[in-house]
């Protein structure tokens, strides 16, 4: 496994545990040249899920993509990095098992702010606000009314 650090291309795992009940593995290694450690993910190879943009153009799910996403989104609010993990774990795991090879945009868009929604309602009206591309304040203030209503 290469180093994100140095580059050198050899490492050893320090640590390894399962995640997401099953479906990964978290290995915690060290690079042999530089000493750094990083963690790597281990998953199970799957067929590709293509997403369907707005515009009908398709690409491959990026994870990364979803989890950059988020992390502006929850930028300066008291969620952490394990809350991200989870959010995108929860909903890489939705996809598989709920899609066929292909999902929209809008519905990866949705569930990321069902899962904002229950963490932090400020990080979610941040990234309903990109989402729902608000045109105005008023658009804004009708999701943050209809956020009200339901903790009501």
């Amino acid at each position: 496994m290469r180093c994100p650090y140095c580059n050198f291309e050899e490492s050893k795992v320090i640590d390894s545990r399962s995640a997401d009940e099953g479906k990964r593995i978290r290995r915690r290694r060290e690079c042999l040249s530089c000493g750094k450690r990083f963690t790597t993910h281990e998953i199970i190879e799957t067929v590709p899920l293509i997403v369907v943009k707005r515009d009908k153009s398709r690409e491959v799910f990026d994870r990364n993509k979803l989890t950059s996403g988020i992390l502006r989104a929850c930028e300066k609010r008291p969620v952490s990095l394990e809350q991200i993990d989870e959010i995108v774990a929860a909903i890489e795991s939705n996809l598989q098992i709920n899609a066929d090879r292909e999902v929209t945009s809008m519905k990866i868009g949705e569930l990321v702010m069902e899962q904002l929604k229950d963490i932090d309602e400020v990080s979610y009206v941040r990234f309903a606000s990109v989402y729902r591309q608000f045109k105005d304040i008023n658009t804004f203030l009708e999701e943050l009314n209809k956020l009200l209503t339901e903790k009501q």
